[in-house]
């Protein structure tokens, strides 16, 4: 058994993020297991870009209300103790809806390379945006 205190929380970069995101890392796999955990924190109305997981990713919303969208425009809207289940591959986004606070937990897998499980692409159009808070 192993304690691990907490890890310092960093702001995410604009490159990959709209509006104000912070990650505090929680676990990060190392051989045999490739699960990586965090508490991401994001202001009103901020998202991630369009992304994807090699292995597929889940959220799990600890607080306020989460929009989770996919490239054919279906949209979750998520509360506090949901959890959304991303499929390996497909491309998606998620951030806090226009007007609260929201919390998850990320949790994925590197892929068996044991490289990045992540694959950023462009930003979410601010119009999808805002009718995936409309819904």
């Amino acid at each position: 058994m192993e304690l691990r205190t907490v890890s310092a929380t960093v702001k995410m970069p604009a490159t990959a993020f709209t509006g104000d995101v912070y990650m505090t890392p929680i676990q990060q796999g190392t051989g045999p297991s490739r699960l990586t955990v965090a508490l991401v924190r994001f202001a009103p109305g901020a998202h991630t870009n369009w992304h994807s997981h090699a292995v597929g990713q889940t959220l799990h919303v600890t607080e306020g209300v989460a929009l989770v969208g996919t490239r054919d425009g279906a949209v979750v809207r998520a509360r506090a103790g949901d959890t959304v289940v991303c499929p390996p591959g497909e491309e998606h986004w998620h951030g806090a809806a226009a007007d609260t606070f929201m919390s998850h937990l990320a949790m994925l897998e590197a892929g068996p390379d044991g490289g990045d499980p992540t694959t950023w692409l462009e930003p979410v159009a601010g119009d999808r945006y805002e009718a995936a808070n409309r819904r």
